[in-house]
């Protein structure tokens, strides 16, 4: 993968932006690579340069990533200031649950189609997905959705205002973890352990309701890079928080790259049996 530089905008310009409409919903999704598809969804505030490298490297290991906008300005680095604008105008959306446990975004119906769509546009076994931060539940509620086969939850954030609450309602829990159970599939889960976003309790809740369906991966915080972090994460986040994005540190041996690896690997197996 060349070198691209993250204190850059990214121009995104190895990716096909596409207009894609499901459900009389139309939004831009850039497509790269060939393969099974794996869907990437961003984290907050947008896809950063940082969101379009792990992007890459899903790409490289073999996958056509499918990666919505669902928020903020596509390959930008944005201030603090837009960033926490950007971050408002999610949380009052119709298509986000910020607030309040026990139920999901809405935008998961439209992620659901889009796997549905990914699935026959690339064959394969099926489709993987990764969310992240105020998108890191969205790939446990995809699991409605037969074709989703690789589910990736990192550093789950919703709701905000719930810290032991998951973002789904007890119904689709209850047919997820029938789906998981049936189809022998698993979940693969990342956070820091001192991630004031995406706390112990959550992960315990969790562990609760999916049993050992449920894998989860905790990294101690001084394994998190926090160097050249974005003004929105060094304003905002302030904790070690984004597993494989921000607080990714690209060394071998370092337990980032470690959980970046295990998630490319969890892709492999499911997807390329």
């Amino acid at each position: 993968m060349p070198n691209r530089s993250l204190q850059q905008d990214d121009p995104l310009d190895d990716f096909e932006p596409r207009r894609i409409t499901l459900d009389d919903v139309t939004k831009v999704v850039h497509v790269a690579g060939s393969g099974p598809a794996v869907i990437v969804m961003t984290e907050m505030p947008g896809i950063s340069p940082h969101v379009a490298r792990f992007a890459r490297w899903v790409r490289d290991a073999g996958f056509t990533v499918y990666m919505p906008s669902l928020f903020g300005s596509d390959g930008a680095i944005p201030s603090a200031e837009e960033g926490i604008a950007v971050f408002q105008r999610a949380c009052v959306s119709a298509e986000f649950r910020a607030l309040g446990a026990g139920a999901s975004s809405p935008v998961t119906g439209w992620l659901r189609a889009l796997a549905r769509r990914a699935h026959a546009e690339c064959g394969g076994p099926g489709v993987g997905a990764i969310g992240m931060c105020f998108t890191g539940n969205f790939a446990l509620t995809m699991m409605l959705e037969p074709a989703l086969l690789a589910p990736v939850l990192s550093q789950p954030s919703l709701p905000l205002d719930d810290p032991a609450g998951l973002e789904i309602s007890p119904d689709e829990l209850r047919a997820v973890r029938s789906r998981l159970e049936r189809d022998e599939l698993s979940v693969m889960a990342y956070r820091f352990a001192g991630d004031r976003f995406c706390t112990a309790q959550r992960f315990a809740a969790y562990q609760e309701a999916l049993g050992e369906r449920f894998v989860a991966r905790v990294l101690p915080d001084d394994a998190a890079n926090t160097t050249g972090c974005p003004p929105f994460f060094a304003k905002v986040v302030t904790s070690p928080h984004s597993v494989v994005t921000v607080h990714l540190i690209d060394e071998a041996g370092q337990p980032t790259i470690a959980a970046r690896d295990e998630i490319l690997a969890f892709f492999a197996h499911r997807l390329r049996p």
